[in-house]
């Protein structure tokens, strides 16, 4: 079976998010704890398992999405990367419908082979920090919302190079958020540079990643909250990570559009 490591929201290799991507054949799944099996071997944040669908349904491919631990609920850039690794294949006409477990999720490739995510909004509400947050985090936030459905705590500081510095106990906020209900923890503030609005970073220690390099769906919350912040439904977030990301997005009622760049940096054939 073929296998590739795509680098997604980013231009060059060795930067933004890397996902490993298995296009299947038509038919019935691989064995789940197989899939778990091949994800916690790639030992990257994500991978993904793409099927063809039959003509007449909803969506075109089936898709799923697993960390080294659990398998996922929504992954932003693990399904930029698939998309990718399909139109090098030739087996999409720019645009494609993804069966998944947070609906059907469009994908299309632009004329500049910018991709683009049509994503549901995970909404921003307001709340008091969790008990052991700021301690967790190593710093004191100035905003805590939670984003539903995707149970990220999104925590805001005030600015910049807090995001940068920031080195959580890893340990301590796996315990925050199961015992929350939570998937992960963005932290975010306002730019500095003027060429992005904000920065994030996103921790999901109790999902097997200890820190996400570009998190797609995390960029679900963060846009509405900083749309309404700066007044404009267009903007550019940038993941301060150690490889880091850009993740151009757009705020469209109950939808975000997420995108970004891809490239395959490993091409090659699982013999198990």
């Amino acid at each position: 079976m073929r296998i590739r490591i795509v680098d997604a929201f980013t231009d060059r290799p060795f930067a933004g998010n890397p996902a490993a991507v298995c296009l299947l054949e038509a038919g019935p799944w691989p064995e789940e704890t197989w899939m778990q099996q091949v994800a916690a071997e790639m030992n990257l944040s994500e991978t993904a398992f793409a099927r063809p669908l039959p003509a007449g349904e909803d969506a075109d491919w089936d898709l799923r999405w697993f960390t080294p631990a659990v398998e996922a609920q929504m992954c932003g850039h693990a399904t930029l990367a698939t998309t990718h690794a399909m139109a090098a294949e030739g087996l999409l006409g720019g645009k494609v419908r993804f069966n998944s477990r947070s609906g059907i999720l469009v994908a299309e490739v632009g004329e500049d082979q910018a991709i683009t995510l049509d994503f549901p909004v995970s909404v921003p509400t307001a709340i008091e920090a969790p008990e052991g947050l700021t301690a967790a985090l190593g710093t004191e936030p100035s905003e805590v919302h939670r984003t539903d459905p995707l149970g990220d705590l999104l925590v805001v500081v005030e600015d910049e190079a807090t995001v940068r510095s920031a080195t959580p106990d890893l340990a301590a906020l796996a315990v925050l958020t199961r015992a929350n209900g939570l998937r992960g923890t963005i932290l975010t503030a306002p730019a500095t540079d003027s060429e992005y609005d904000f920065v994030s970073r996103f921790f999901a220690p109790a999902q097997g990643i200890p820190e996400d390099p570009v998190t797609g769906s995390a960029h679900t919350g963060l846009t509405p909250y900083w749309a309404k912040r700066l007044g404009r439904e267009r903007l550019v977030g940038f993941q301060a990570s150690t490889r880091g990301g850009i993740v151009h997005v757009v705020l469209a009622g109950e939808r975000v559009y997420l995108t970004g760049r891809a490239i395959t940096v490993l091409d090659g054939e699982l013999t198990v």
